[in-house]
């Protein structure tokens, strides 16, 4: 339990990952990161392509192996070598949605098989009618109809595979999803009824998520608390209102003028904020993760921070 009395549920502790190709050279993806997640909340990681977001993702649900540092869920480590039990509850407790919801379901598979793999790999159902009752239920609640289950996923249209990917996750019932930019290959008639289904699936079952985009605007309406993370450094993380009203950090401020604004004329005459690594003079005063107050924490030097800090509240 963290001071303010809510529950961490997943605790992210100086994670470093690093990617080793034959020629030994080295890329370190993922520096140093830290940060909690509530239980209950809708926590988003924010960044440009490449910048690490996924990898964070893939490293929690051991896909990627920690370089170092640790990442905890309720308290116990599920990061580098654990038992056969834990790895198993890792799995079932904790799902991934993927972002390209064509590449992510076999194409063999009917959807009856895809949802139903982990009811069968944990046997999570009494007999044979209950896993199909089960099925056809999360079907349902993805709002597709039980008769999509004999079909393929060539069959189905990129929002309904997605919903595919959803039900395949909540039938195991998970206490947390990573929901790896779920909404990027959807149109946009499509992707609010996707998020729906997320809050929706929140509200009712108690989850709690790492939502990760790049898409700014998408996450201020699903997000709970922002990261803001550059080339496998977490920069800012603040409350989503907090981080709105009080953009700190250069590179923040580049992703918000990104924005798009639905009027056209304003669109044209906006101007774009360009993020320069190199203003950053860290040769001395080297930086750190500091706490401004409200939650606010912005990643800087102590010059920096005095500036942030008469940026934020005036003194």
């Amino acid at each position: 339990m963290e001071e303010n009395k809510r529950e961490v549920v997943l605790s992210i502790k100086n994670l470093d990952v690093v990617f080793n190709n034959s020629r030994k050279h080295s890329f370190k993806a993922v520096d140093n990161v830290s940060f909690d997640i509530y239980k209950g909340e809708t926590f988003s990681l924010v960044g440009e392509s490449g910048s690490g977001k996924t990898t964070i993702g893939r490293a929690i649900v051991r896909i990627n192996p920690c370089s170092a540092g640790a990442i905890y869920y309720k308290g116990k480590k599920i990061s580098g070598k654990i038992s056969r039990k834990d790895d198993r509850d890792v799995v079932r407790k904790i799902q991934m949605i993927f972002q390209d919801p064509a590449a992510s379901l076999n194409e063999r598979a009917t959807i009856d098989y895809i949802v139903s793999e982990g009811l069968y790999n944990f046997h999570l159902y009494k007999d044979e009618k209950d896993r199909i009752q089960k099925v056809e239920n999360v079907i349902r609640e993805v709002g597709l109809l039980p008769e999509h289950l004999t079909r393929y996923p060539h069959e189905f249209s990129g929002g309904q595979r997605q919903r595919v990917g959803l039900a395949r996750s909540i039938v195991m019932e998970p206490e947390f999803i990573i929901a790896d930019e779920p909404i990027s290959a959807l149109d946009v008639s499509i992707r609010a009824q996707v998020l729906n289904l997320l809050k929706k699936f929140q509200k009712e079952r108690g989850l709690s998520y790492l939502f990760i985009a790049h898409d700014l605007s998408i996450v201020r309406f699903i997000s709970d608390r922002i990261a803001v993370i550059h080339k496998g450094k977490i920069v800012e993380i603040a409350e989503t209102n907090e981080l709105f009203e009080y953009p700190l950090h250069p590179y923040t401020k580049s992703l918000m003028s990104a924005i798009p604004v639905p009027d056209p004329m304003i669109e044209k005459q906006k101007k774009l904020f360009i993020y320069d690594p190199s203003q950053h003079d860290y040769s001395v005063d080297k930086p750190s993760m500091v706490d401004l107050g409200n939650g606010h924490f912005i990643y800087g030097n102590q010059r920096e921070i005095d500036k942030y800090k008469e940026i934020r509240f005036g003194k």
